[in-house]
């Protein structure tokens, strides 16, 4: 499954960028698709039950991913039609290891532990499911997580609350899959939300404040071919002016997946509003030995002109035969320089974010 790699410089003209800001249905009564572009907020309106969709090609998740560069916390639900499963992670990223890995399955996902149509307005998510307990709630300015579980007699506890600020603009994407309109790849995220929390097990505990830390949320609602693979960066943090004054940036970039004809997952945001650009790639591919060394990271239209140096490679390879899904999540300080929409150019230095390459068959 190992992709093709292209480089940016074969690229023949510049990708289109269709932008939608109306309320859309997305899937028409047969299940086909009926919107392809993006959107600074999710304005697609989702049915599950229109969805044409084939064992495991059904697959929605609310995915939250907690870091201040030195822990991180990664919060997943996952339903895949014919099952699925809540899990929470923490991950040392300075000493490069998993610490905690709290992960209940479950069977049986097409009617029941329905996850809500929206990622970005207010929703609640609560559910025991066998031995794990937990609770993501979005309200318009805050979200809270919680998760419980017992693992190998201890108990795992965790629970976080961010801030939203006000009118915060996303990237949400629909993208198709060509030769089947009944595939797409939906997918809202979010960044830019200082977080703070506790991570715990019985009487050990990992604390986040907001000062350093942000959770990124990576919402998904797909119905997608077997086999894909994908690269996926993508950062939060403070940064300070010349003039001193202190704003929230964050970017977000995601390619290789699907038709992205009418509009790439690529976005900065300043201060809470998106700022949409075009499309990125790498110009050498990092290959298995490679994934240690620099990343430099260029898009079509100048604007994202970054360099990734890794500190770690979270290397994780689940194989059940039918399903599998290897990645490597790399994560380290970037260095360049990145260009707003009215042409104001930001240098950014040393930022902590990720990104990762997945070969993925689910």
């Amino acid at each position: 499954m190992q992709r093709t790699y292209v480089p940016f410089q074969n690229w023949k003209e510049k990708s289109k960028q269709t932008e939608y800001t109306e309320k859309t249905t997305l899937l028409s009564a047969d299940g086909k698709l009926q919107a392809k572009g993006w959107a600074r907020k999710n304005v697609f309106d989702y049915d599950r039950t229109k969805v044409k969709a084939k064992l495991m090609s059904r697959k929605e998740w609310d995915f939250y991913q907690v870091s201040d560069g030195k822990y991180m916390v990664q919060l997943n639900f996952a339903n895949i039609n014919i099952g699925g499963f809540v899990s929470a992670k923490l991950i040392d990223l300075e000493n490069g290891r998993l610490i905690i890995d709290a992960t209940q399955l479950f069977l049986g996902g097409k009617d029941k532990y329905v996850p809500p149509a929206k990622g970005d307005v207010p929703n609640r998510m609560t559910y025991k499911i066998g031995k794990a307990e937990f609770d993501f709630d979005t309200k318009e300015t805050t979200r809270t997580l919680w998760f419980k579980m017992p693992l190998k007699g201890k108990m795992v506890e965790c629970k976080f609350d961010m801030d939203i600020m006000p009118n915060l603009e996303n990237i949400t994407t629909v993208l198709p899959f060509a030769g089947d309109d009944t595939k797409y790849f939906m997918t809202t995220k979010q960044n830019c939300m200082p977080c703070e929390g506790i991570f715990k097990i019985d009487g050990e505990t990992w604390s986040f404040s907001k000062a350093d830390s942000f959770c990124a949320l990576d919402w998904g609602r797909v119905n997608t071919p077997h086999e894909m693979v994908w690269y996926w960066g993508n950062g939060s943090s403070y940064i300070t002016d010349a003039a001193g004054e202190k704003h929230l940036f964050g970017f977000e970039i995601t390619w290789a997946i699907g038709d992205e004809s009418n509009a790439t997952e690529t976005c900065l945001f300043f201060d809470g509003k998106a700022h949409k650009f075009g499309a990125v790639d790498v110009e050498t591919f990092p290959k298995s030995d490679k994934f240690m060394q620099p990343w430099k990271f260029v898009s079509e239209d100048g604007r994202f002109n970054m360099t990734m140096t890794p500190t770690f490679d979270y290397h994780t390879d689940m194989n059940l035969g039918v399903a599998r899904m290897h990645t490597h999540q790399v994560h380290g300080l970037w260095s360049g320089d990145v260009t707003l929409d009215d042409g104001t150019k930001l240098e950014i230095k040393d930022m902590y974010a990720f990104c990762e390459y997945v070969e993925n068959k689910w």
